[in-house]
């Protein structure tokens, strides 16, 4: 099975979180090419990506550089956004101005159109609604599939008959799903209904927050946010020995922390959507095309991240 690696883009314009500042927009453009150029074939981004007056400026970005490539890489890849059900979104329309805004700012290229997250909690008809509304607009002729985020196996069963029933078949499923995720074996089921369904898998967060990548033996860089320190902080400790087994099979074959920790998800048949900012990020990470993690390596991997005990957050609005 060929693997697949997706640029994730959370972090184009969110200063909260990731310091976004306008200024390294270049920097961001070497990313987006040097990603083309090493077979990354997807591109994930939102229409809420970006803090503040810059919501939607991931997405922007996207389209700008999209307009910078030639026809012939654009086939290549896949552009898929997702909208976000906020609550003033409801009815078979609450999603046409959201789509035609992505639409516009992304240049006419849009391939997948996910929502963002499930509304099974709090108001489950209103998720129905705007998935019926994303297949009207397929029916109109528009040229998307759809997806689905944040979404538990229950909810993804129903999803999947509710659209049959339009004679739309899902194309993906994005969860979070690394080796620090929560709730792991309600993501395996998850991800065997996906294949059941020949519905891609795609893993977010697979670095969780780049917990990962930090050295057990180095100290936390302090060019991150303030929440990103204190995330660090808070998970240093619990997650040390996990983070010790990552760096004794990266020595071991002469790569980083994270290509060991996304070759965890590319192992298991999921898609990684790796958020990077630098252009030496992707050269990094695109190595993971050429090797693979044997099961001994994957099983202690495993054990490891079974025995730690302080895992992500979950997703408040992930359904069961």
């Amino acid at each position: 099975m060929k693997k697949r690696i997706g640029l994730g883009t959370w972090s184009w314009g969110n200063k909260f979180f990731w310091n976004y500042k306008s200024l390294n927009d270049e920097d961001l453009f070497e990313t987006y090419k040097e990603a083309l150029r090493r077979g990354f074939d997807l591109i994930d981004t939102a229409d809420s990506y970006g803090t503040g007056n810059l919501q939607g400026r991931s997405e922007s970005l996207i389209g700008k550089f999209l307009l910078k490539t030639s026809s012939e890489k654009k086939k290549k890849i896949q552009v898929a956004t997702k909208l976000a059900p906020y609550p003033w979104r409801v009815g078979e329309r609450g999603f046409n101005k959201p789509f035609f805004n992505s639409l516009e700012r992304l240049n006419n290229k849009l391939d997948i159109v996910q929502l963002h997250w499930s509304t099974a909690k709090y108001n489950p008809w209103q998720e129905l609604g705007l998935l019926n509304n994303l297949c009207d607009l397929k029916e109109q002729g528009f040229d998307f599939q759809i997806g689905l985020s944040n979404i538990g196996p229950k909810r993804l069963t129903k999803l999947i008959n509710f659209l049959a029933k339009r004679n739309q078949k899902l194309k993906s499923v994005q969860i979070q799903f690394s080796l620090l995720a929560p709730e792991l074996k309600k993501q395996y089921q998850v991800k065997k209904i996906c294949e059941e369904n020949n519905i891609d898998f795609f893993a977010y967060s697979p670095l969780s927050f780049g917990i990962l990548c930090i050295d057990p033996d180095k100290d936390i860089n302090k060019d991150s946010s303030f929440i990103r320190q204190t995330l660090f902080k808070n998970y240093k400790k619990p997650t040390y020995e996990l983070r010790k087994c990552l760096k004794r099979i990266a020595n071991q074959r002469s790569v980083s922390q994270a290509q060991v920790a996304i070759n965890w998800c590319c192992y298991q048949g999921a898609i990684p959507l790796v958020g990077m900012r630098k252009k030496y990020q992707v050269i990094d990470i695109s190595n993971v095309f050429k090797w693979n993690l044997n099961k001994g390596e994957f099983n202690l991997l495993q054990q490891v991240s079974r025995n730690c005990l302080k895992k992500m957050p979950n997703n408040p609005f992930s359904s069961i």
